[in-house]
């Protein structure tokens, strides 16, 4: 599985970016993709996940109602809709799949075999 993350920029505070994350390769039936984001500094954070099969999500519960995670099943396709950004907001974002991750395990970077390239955002205040 290849994936290639999109989307990222300049938003100012309260304003909202769609990221994207692109698969190739095989679909993704079956797996769970998730979305990550690290900033300078600091370790790779948990941002939401969801199954391919179902559409069922799970989100940090601090991120929880200003993003959206979403996927086209046609597209092979992930999405990760951010609203009311704010500067904390700010940092490279990752998408992953993975096969074998449960509920659980879902928020660890560990669980997920593949990884994008990762894509960069920036909130200015």
């Amino acid at each position: 599985v290849q994936l290639q993350a999109s989307g990222g920029g300049l938003v100012q505070a309260g304003g909202s970016l769609r990221l994207s994350c692109a698969a190739s390769g095989r679909t993704l039936r079956g797996y769970i993709m998730g979305w990550f984001r690290q900033a300078p500094g600091k370790e790779r954070e948990f941002v939401a996940a969801i199954r391919w099969n179902g559409g069922n999500a799970n989100y940090k519960e601090s991120m929880r109602g200003r993003f959206t995670i979403s996927r086209d099943i046609v597209q092979n396709t992930g999405y990760l809709q951010m609203d009311s950004l704010t500067p904390e907001d700010t940092a490279a974002y990752y998408c992953a799949a993975t096969s074998r991750a449960i509920t659980s395990t879902l928020g660890l970077p560990s669980s997920y075999d593949y990884w994008g390239q990762g894509t960069q955002v920036t909130v200015s205040s």
